[in-house]
């Protein structure tokens, strides 16, 4: 009922041009969970000014800078973090809770950047981040499903179950081990594509000693 009335007021005060961007942002927030950002306002051709409009007007709320969402929706801080550093690949534990092989909700975010990124800005955000040079920065990057339903940038299982060998991660064994076995009864799982991200992240011997015992 807010919105309808917020969006009849915005019909009397607006043009017709304007009044089709606002449903059109609207429209856009659905298709994408009740979601929307400002790259994908501008990326619309629609100016950042009616994006603005309506979060001022209560038909938005601000999440974070550049992230909005629509008043029912649950506030999704895996989009939120992503949008805000989109250069920010989710790693380590974070990506095998995205990728259902650790059941322990994040308390603090793993983000992998290009070497060259200023990593200031997310740390002060409490982010766990580090910088990779390429081809290991891109390698394995997937789409994955956070728990609202929306796609973000992470590690795939197999180049996640890798990263936590690596003894620079410090990953808890535990972790680790659990992580493995649920690997090792998924139906889906992809022995030569572990195996090859194994030989580029030099943690084969680590894998076979465990997939030796599982499989």
């Amino acid at each position: 009922m807010l919105v309808y009335y917020i969006i009849t007021s915005i019909k009397v005060n607006k043009g017709k041009s304007d009044m089709l961007d606002t449903q059109r942002i609207l429209e856009l927030a659905k298709q994408n969970n009740g979601i929307i950002t400002t790259s994908i306002v501008v990326n619309a051709g629609i100016s950042r000014g009616t994006l603005k409009y309506l979060s001022d007007n209560g038909v938005l709320e601000k999440a974070s800078r550049g992230v909005y969402t629509l008043p029912e929706v649950w506030e999704d801080e895996f989009v939120n973090l992503q949008s805000r550093y989109k250069r920010g690949i989710f790693s380590l534990e974070t990506a095998l809770f995205l990728c259902d092989l650790t059941d322990r909700t994040p308390n603090r975010f793993h983000m992998v950047f290009p070497a060259t990124y200023n990593l200031s800005a997310p740390k002060r955000k409490g982010i766990i981040c580090s910088g990779s040079k390429e081809p290991l920065y891109s390698l394995g990057v997937v789409e994955l499903k956070t728990p609202g339903g929306n796609k973000v940038k992470g590690y795939c299982a197999e180049r996640s179950l890798c990263d936590i060998l690596r003894p620079r991660n410090r990953t808890d064994i535990q972790i680790i081990t659990d992580a493995i076995k649920k690997y090792s009864s998924r139906k889906d799982r992809n022995i030569p594509l572990l195996s090859e991200y194994a030989h580029k992240l030099r943690v084969e011997e680590k894998i076979r000693t465990y997939l030796e015992v599982l499989l």
